[in-house]
């Protein structure tokens, strides 16, 4: 993982030696139009790529959405030389990795995020894929990319509610493994540019170290999906109703750690003091909405399709205090329904 002008450093000496037989920048609607002027602009006619445009949003995150950028890649004479740039926020990254990874059987691959959550998430530890229907990132494989570009520039194209998406993210990252971290990552400010970028850096070194140590998800590396295991149920079952605004990955996350933090009270003794905070920061961050019984019970059902599972048995990430997770914890369903009694409550509160 490289940052910003460094970075764009060891992307020129990386093509130099390596040498692909062709270059392709792969972007969505939105990355086309406020993010790959600033990539040619830093790139500055160093080497020749070809741009392959994928749809904006979520909803395209499907094998059917991989099938036009193969095809466009077979179109172009892409071969097993050829190497594919992910300019992107996390559906880019997370369908470019599964599409250079499957294509002719596996081709290199190297991510730029332009998002604040790609940056600090999606980009890192080498997971890649798409959903199955509105079941989150089912199909996919967990292959590195040759390296991850970090350039912070790219976050004064995104809207708040992208960004404060990815703060979600880092704020998990406070709660799972630094204490410290998360007393930081709570009150600052976007506007603060320098301290922003710092806490970035930091939030990536977190996911770093514990992808290192555990890349294929066995052990350490589960504790990066507390708050997801109810978060994807939520996220997935908004994405699903026609009728309804989809939630962002964050705002999603961001309710699921109120709910799972709340377990965690009752499960491993999380100090109630610790909970009131968890839950003040992220009532007063995120347009939380609340969660009646009937939407309850279709969200503890999706959680079955939740990929920690193991023998039929929903596995939860809960934390015993902050930066001091537990993995592989079972609960109930009435336990879950209190959850969501309590974070319904706190909406008024707050």
């Amino acid at each position: 993982v490289y940052f910003n002008h460094d970075g764009y450093l060891h992307l020129f000496n990386f093509l130099r030696e390596y040498n692909p037989s062709q270059i392709i920048v792969l972007v969505d609607n939105n990355t086309q139009l406020h993010c790959l002027p600033v990539f040619q602009e830093r790139v500055d006619n160093q080497f020749k790529f070809t741009v392959l445009e994928m749809p904006t949003g979520e909803e395209n995150k499907t094998i059917e959405g991989c099938i036009p950028v193969w095809e466009m890649l077979s179109d172009i004479g892409a071969d097993r030389k050829s190497l594919i740039v992910n300019l992107g926020g996390g559906v880019v990254t997370d369908m470019g990795g599964f599409i250079a990874s499957t294509y002719k059987r596996g081709i290199e691959y190297i991510n730029i995020p332009t998002s604040l959550l790609a940056m600090v998430d999606a980009s890192i530890g080498g997971k890649t894929g798409v959903d199955l229907g509105s079941i989150k990132n089912q199909i996919g494989v967990i292959n590195s990319g040759k390296m991850v570009l970090i350039d912070t520039s790219y976050l004064n194209t995104l809207p708040d509610n992208q960004f404060h998406s990815g703060v979600a993210e880092m704020l998990k990252h406070g709660l799972v493994f630094d204490k410290k971290y998360w007393e930081a990552i709570k009150t600052f400010e976007r506007k603060d540019s320098t301290r922003t970028e710092e806490l970035i850096h930091r939030s990536i070194e977190i996911k770093n170290e514990i992808v290192e140590q555990d890349p294929t998800e066995k052990h350490l590396r589960k504790t990066l999906n507390f708050g997801h295991t109810l978060g994807h149920a939520i996220e997935s079952y908004f994405l699903e109703q026609t009728n309804m605004k989809s939630l962002l990955h964050g705002e999603a996350i961001a309710i699921g750690m109120i709910l799972e933090t709340f377990i965690s009270t009752k499960l491993l003794n999380f100090p109630k003091s610790a909970l009131e905070e968890v839950t003040e920061t992220f009532t007063a961050n995120y347009p939380l909405i609340p969660i009646q019984s009937q939407v309850q019970d279709a969200i503890i059902n999706l959680m079955k399709f939740d990929k920690k599972n193991e023998g039929g048995r929903i596995n939860f990430v809960l934390l015993e205090q902050i930066g001091k997770p537990k993995i592989d914890c079972q609960v109930e369903n009435q336990l879950i329904k209190e959850a969501f009694h309590y974070y319904n409550k706190s909406l008024e509160v707050s």
